[in-house]
């Protein structure tokens, strides 16, 4: 993280909230990735992050809340999600929940769904922010739809040429966006894999977590097949040909093409905090396209593996 004393920062954090106040755009950090983040009530504010990323209007927002007791103002929770929020947040994990009466949430932010994705990011830029601003941010990814998500505040400024302001708070911890649930009574169904894995949760709600069908509808964000998508081709479990770029994981044979190594060690944390990182730097040198090496679909691998089918997606 950039040094800076207390008052640069804290100021800081009083000019992102004041810009969020006049309906203006921010991007900030969270654990996961960085967020674009606009008012989530404010229609018009909302409105220009899906003019920003170039985002199709049906595929609905996360929004961020700076606590437990805000995300209530919003949405209903049932026993299992306060189960799960209590546990988890704040944390890198989404709950989509039934909105209340009289939410106030811009219709355009929810994708005119009567349900809400909600999360209390757990980053401590992130949580100034919010409560510096005193209301509920809609925040997607902070980069061109369809494009790589952003793990470093530098990723954001060239993403959309530095016209979007951005909160620098260093690299991102986790670098994959928060998992994803829903709730059906006493049922928990993963609509998007994330950097909380579904064993961490089944270990501690005590609940089996289901995995949405492929079919699926578009419920919440990052549902899209193509989606966290480089300029270059990508070919998945593939040992890399000459001409292209590899990105290997674990062990790799010598290969005198253009390489990055997601984790030498097979560690699966350090891959996925790795992972947007590496695919930014390969796509930045032009190669056409580029071999990534099998990444295990156990725990954090489920995350991982799922960005990368949507990344090397028809588009």
């Amino acid at each position: 993280m950039n040094a800076r004393g207390p008052r640069q920062r804290e100021q800081e954090i009083e000019e992102a909230a004041a810009l969020l106040a006049a309906g203006k755009l921010v991007a900030f950090p969270t654990e996961t990735v960085y967020g674009l983040g606009a008012d989530a009530q404010n229609a018009d504010a909302v409105l220009s992050i899906y003019e920003t990323k170039g985002r199709p209007r049906f595929n609905p927002l996360i929004v961020h809340c700076a606590d437990l007791a805000m995300a209530e103002r919003f949405a209903r929770f049932p026993p299992l999600a306060r189960r799960l929020a209590e546990a988890f947040w704040p944390g890198p994990l989404s709950i989509v929940l039934p909105l209340k009466p009289g939410h106030g949430l811009a219709d355009i932010a929810i994708a005119g769904l009567d349900t809400v994705a909600l999360r209390v990011p757990d980053h401590p830029l992130a949580l100034a922010l919010l409560r510096a601003a005193g209301r509920p941010l809609a925040a997607p990814s902070a980069n061109p739809s369809g494009k790589l998500s952003p793990t470093t505040a530098e990723q954001v400024r060239r993403g959309f040429a530095g016209k979007v302001p951005v909160l620098d708070g260093g690299p991102c911890r986790a670098g994959v966006e928060s998992t994803i649930v829903a709730i059906d009574g006493e049922r928990l169904i993963q609509l998007r894999a994330g950097a909380l894995p579904r064993a961490a949760i089944e270990e501690v709600i005590g609940v089996g977590v289901e995995q949405a069908p492929q079919d699926a509808g578009i419920a919440a964000p990052g549902m899209l097949l193509s989606h966290y998508a480089p300029n270059a081709h990508m070919r998945l479990d593939a040992a890399p040909q000459p001409g292209e770029a590899f990105l290997a994981f674990g062990p790799a044979a010598p290969f005198e093409g253009i390489t990055r190594n997601l984790s030498a060690s097979g560690d699966l944390h350090e891959a996925a905090r790795n992972l947007f990182s590496m695919l930014h730097e390969l796509d930045a040198t032009g190669a056409r396209t580029i071999a990534v090496a099998p990444v295990p679909e156990t725990g954090l691998g489920e995350a991982i593996n799922d960005r990368l089918r949507r990344a090397a997606a028809p588009r």
